[in-house]
């Protein structure tokens, strides 16, 4: 299940790391900044929409919805595609939460990594909504992603500090991405 954006030598760049770590803000800040295509999070609507807890019977919908996502917004992009996460999340959040991913979304977040991962460290404080439920256990669940970026084998940048440092760092990351390409 290989991404689209490889097809036409599009340059993915997905923003990952535990709930409430700015990954939203950041990737409208730099679809922003270099006028390009943002690829949004499908879970965080889905579960909004279902209006009770996510349960492991939801993952293969929500696989798809934000493999739909990211298609949907590829197709339209040119050079570079933000995305405000991908696969990997529904993997790590899966077998925290149940135990088990199912085989093909594991499968399917490997044949679509990208050309960079940017982690989101919790050196930012927390913030509430109705989607969120990990706040005390922010640590334990960012180690996890920690794990599993490292894991998939990509390219990777930590981005932490301010936020206004939190973009610099992002920006010199993706310019070295664009760089090399």
């Amino acid at each position: 299940m290989e991404t689209i954006a490889r097809d036409h030598g599009l340059i993915r760049v997905v923003l990952t790391g535990s709930e409430s770590t700015g990954k939203t803000v950041l990737a409208r800040q730099l679809a922003d900044h270099y006028g390009a295509e943002l690829a949004p999070e499908f879970v965080r609507d889905f579960a909004m929409r279902k209006g009770r807890p996510i349960d492991i019977a939801d993952t293969d919908e929500i696989a798809r919805g934000q493999i739909a996502l990211e298609e949907e917004h590829a197709l339209r992009a040119r050079q570079l595609l933000i995305q405000d996460t991908d696969l990997l999340s529904t993997v790590v959040y899966c077998n925290h939460y149940y135990g088990q991913c199912v085989e093909w979304i594991q499968k399917a977040a490997v044949d679509r990594r990208p050309d960079l991962y940017m982690l989101l460290e919790i050196d930012v404080p927390w913030v509430r909504d109705d989607v969120r439920d990990r706040e005390t256990r922010r640590e334990e669940m960012q180690q996890l992603f920690r794990t599993a970026v490292v894991a998939s084998g990509s390219p990777y940048a930590v981005i932490r500090g301010s936020w206004d440092q939190r973009l610099e760092l992002a920006r010199k990351s993706i310019d070295s991405v664009i760089s090399r390409s």
